[in-house]
């Protein structure tokens, strides 16, 4: 359409003199109009990634992914509008396509716009869009937020932050600010968090980018919609985007059967190296409970080339998060969290929350039954914890066969030692 549409010509003629909001919104617009809703939709939401309260902004994106079938997405966008207070009705000039029977029979899902949304559809707000809203200044996290961890945070200043923080010198040798970090480690360890807390060290938007968010069941869509993310981190640097469970989205070529799962890895590739557009402050950050799982390709330099394995939380890291799960919740004035931690040894975060949910249903049953309220105490904590086994015990087992077959370059040295440690 862009190439054969004078209209579109110029508009991007102007474009390549400067980003313009206003200029991306007048190509989305035109582009429905002429009935191209996902050229209408890649522009559209490079639009909103630079206005993301624009209520035309979100009308206009609202209405492409309508079109172009991506009716979670649409749906999306549409309560955002309610949010803010304004109905989701297609912006002046946009047809709205009714969906009908004859044409239901005829055409495939992308071409068909129903009049509402279907019934059952998802409750939940376009996550891409809604992360970047809802992180301001107050909600971030940093680095002094994670308790412990003290060789991660020594290994990221090191190998990540530290050309990052000297501007001068990432110049004076031609450095391209752009980074590929890949976590990995056991689940429920703080992946996640420890993600947040590197985009917020770096005053960056954080922006997680899960399964949900890139595959479709339509040929060459979850390409589309990768790229898509991709465009938007880069219309508004500098962002992290934040790839969960790569190992899904990145998997082997090799052994997925399905030639669509290879064409998002190569996708995935394409972006990561720039190939098109220049990744400068966009900052890719993966995590991972399976390395082994994640394409060879996406390892090589340049990509995510520098890996920090994140282990379970040391004592002063599993002291801290017991202190944020029982925050707000009635407890005792002598509670000895520190002897807590000594004894709960190799448990994951995730283990931690659960002996404190643990523990807060046993004073509820416990307060229940004489008409007070009763505070979690030692005593409760402990029982608890008596209930609570390590849950990384499946994924130890599967890393040591890794580790002790498949080592051959020493790229899994450190979590080798921590394995060791552990029959000791």
């Amino acid at each position: 359409m862009s190439e054969a549409d004078p209209v579109v010509q110029a508009l991007e003629a102007a474009l390549a003199e400067g980003e313009d909001p206003d200029l991306r919104l007048a190509i989305a617009h035109h582009l429905l109009v002429k009935g191209d809703p996902v050229l209408a939709l890649e522009h559209a939401q490079v639009a909103l990634g630079q206005r993301p309260t624009d209520i035309e902004v979100l009308q206009v994106t609202s209405e492409a992914a309508q079109m172009a079938g991506r009716h979670e997405v649409a749906d999306g966008y549409r309560r955002l509008l309610a949010a803010l207070g304004q109905a989701g009705e297609p912006p002046p000039g946009v047809p709205e396509v009714q969906a009908s029977p004859d044409v239901a029979a005829g055409e495939p899902p992308s071409r068909i716009r129903s009049g509402a949304p279907a019934d059952g559809a998802a409750d939940e707000f376009d996550a891409f869009l809604m992360e970047v809203l809802a992180e301001d200044e107050e909600q971030r996290v940093r680095l002094d937020d994670v308790g412990g961890m003290e060789r991660v945070k020594e290994e990221l200043e090191r190998r990540f932050f530290l050309p990052i923080r000297n501007p001068d010198l990432q110049k004076a040798y031609g450095k391209p600010l752009t980074g590929g970090l890949l976590l990995y480690g056991p689940p429920g360890c703080g992946k996640t968090f420890l993600a947040r807390a590197i985009a917020g060290e770096l005053a960056a938007r954080f922006v997680p980018v899960t399964l949900h968010d890139t595959l479709d069941m339509w040929m060459g869509q979850s390409e589309q919609n990768l790229h898509a993310i991709f465009e938007q981190a880069r219309s508004s640097t500098p962002t992290v985007l934040f790839l969960d469970e790569v190992d899904a989205i990145g998997q082997r070529r090799s052994r997925s059967a399905n030639s669509a799962m290879r064409g998002v890895v190569a996708q995935l590739l394409n972006e990561l190296d720039g190939a098109v557009e220049r990744n400068d402050g966009v900052f890719v950050i993966a995590a991972t409970n399976a390395p082994w799982d994640v394409d060879p390709a996406l390892r090589r330099p340049g990509r995510f080339d520098r890996t920090v394995l994140v282990l379970p939380p040391d004592e002063e890291a599993r002291k801290s998060i017991l202190e944020v799960h029982l925050r707000n919740r009635p407890t005792a004035a002598n509670l000895d969290l520190a002897k807590l931690a000594r004894k709960t040894k190799n448990l994951s975060g995730a283990d931690l929350q659960l002996i404190c949910d643990t523990a807060v249903e046993l004073a509820m049953t416990a307060a229940s039954r004489s008409g007070n309220v009763v505070p979690v105490d030692q005593k409760l904590l402990e029982q608890a914890a008596k209930k609570v086994k390590p849950s990384i015990g499946p994924w130890l087992e599967t890393a040591r066969n890794f580790v002790t077959f498949s080592n051959n370059d020493g790229e899994y040295d450190e979590l080798d030692l921590f394995l060791k440690s552990q029959r000791r």
